[in-house]
């Protein structure tokens, strides 16, 4: 039984039987050509940047044809019967799909357009199957099953398929192809649990799509763990439902602060620019008002100090001038005596002489 996850999978081995479930939900689905898919842009516009493109990810795929011949593969290294002409084809793909991707559905798109006229059965795993085998699910068994019956290539969904496929699985829902990627599957049994089903030419090989996987889509949540919690938290879920401590609760709020600090320092970097320039001019300008200001005041601080001081200084100031010009006559004689004694000595020298 195949992992069908077209992008990533494991083999495991069973000799369990199952059979279609009574009330297994059928679709009568359209096969029109599938148009060229392009994924130019996978981020779901999270502001925390969830979903981001994987640049080494094929981004462009070409379309799907279907086969409007009845002819099958040549150039294998097994068998393949040619299919029969009077009824559809009845193909067969199983596996777990959880968490349905583009990988699954262009898988089953391959094998709904192997032939001009196909019914498509899908067998899926139950859980208690899956989680001893394989390990543990995000979706539950009844989740996948519901989310399998809305793809457009499936006919029929049989609920709990066997792990692998049996001969007798085979013969019961009258399989006339097994549809999977061939490379080669082990099990405890068998290098190839596919081999006896490529030994019957009952195996149609489809082509994995590269770069997508369950686990590849599980390693993207966990590696963006904190984020995705942030973005819950932000939704209105509580730290209880996320099974979170409170110190983890304040951790995630932090880094949310940080993060919205940055993006917003990203986003307006140049109107923060302009801001700080149009800031700084507005603080030169204030400035020199403030410099012209002062300065028209300092006339009104000097004529107010004078108004209110002027009688007195002018007093003191008085005072002391008509002191000193009361000194300088007395200061004038003195040194009249002193230049005309000088002169009557001189001229007694000159006589003597």
């Amino acid at each position: 039984m195949s992992n069908q996850k077209n992008g990533g999978g494991t083999r495991r081995n069973s000799s369990d039987q199952a059979c279609s479930t009574p009330g297994s939900p059928r679709l009568t689905t359209s096969r029109s050509p599938s148009p060229s898919l392009s994924f130019s842009g996978m981020d779901p516009g999270s502001p925390m940047g969830l979903g981001d493109n994987d640049p080494n990810v094929l981004k462009v795929f070409n379309p799907i044809d279907t086969n409007e011949t009845l002819e099958v593969p040549t150039d294998k290294p097994y068998k393949i019967n040619p299919p029969p002409r009077d009824r559809p084809v009845r193909l067969y793909c199983d596996g777990i799909y959880d968490l349905v991707h583009y990988g699954h559905m262009r898988a089953l798109e391959q094998a709904k357009k192997s032939f001009p006229n196909v019914y498509l059965m899908v067998g899926m795993n139950n859980d208690s199957e899956t989680h001893r085998r394989k390990g543990k699910t995000v979706l539950t068994e009844g989740e996948r099953y519901e989310s399998m019956r809305h793809c457009r290539w499936v006919d029929e969904i049989i609920a709990d398929a066997p792990w692998f496929v049996t001969q007798e699985f085979l013969d019961e829902h009258q399989i006339d192809y097994v549809c999977h990627d061939d490379l080669p599957y082990a099990s405890a049994e068998s290098d190839d649990v596919y081999a006896f089903v490529k030994a019957q030419g009952r195996f149609l090989p489809t082509q994995r799509t590269d770069g997508v996987s369950t686990s590849e889509v599980i390693t993207r949540i966990v590696r963006d763990y904190d984020k995705y919690l942030r973005r819950n938290l932000e939704r209105g879920m509580s730290p209880k439902d996320l099974n979170i401590s409170f110190l983890k609760e304040q951790e995630l709020n932090l880094q949310k602060h940080m993060s919205d600090i940055r993006e917003q320092i990203k986003k307006n970097i140049r109107g923060t620019r302009e801001d700080l320039a149009g800031e700084l001019e507005d603080l030169k300008a204030e400035l020199r008002h403030t410099k012209l200001f002062w300065e028209d005041r300092r006339q009104d601080f000097v004529r107010g100090f004078s108004s209110m001081f002027g009688s007195q200084v002018e007093k003191i100031f008085g005072k002391k001038r008509r002191e000193d010009e009361s000194a300088l006559p007395e200061n004038g004689l003195a040194t009249k005596r002193i230049r005309k004694d000088s002169l009557e000595s001189k001229a007694s020298s000159s006589e003597l002489s």
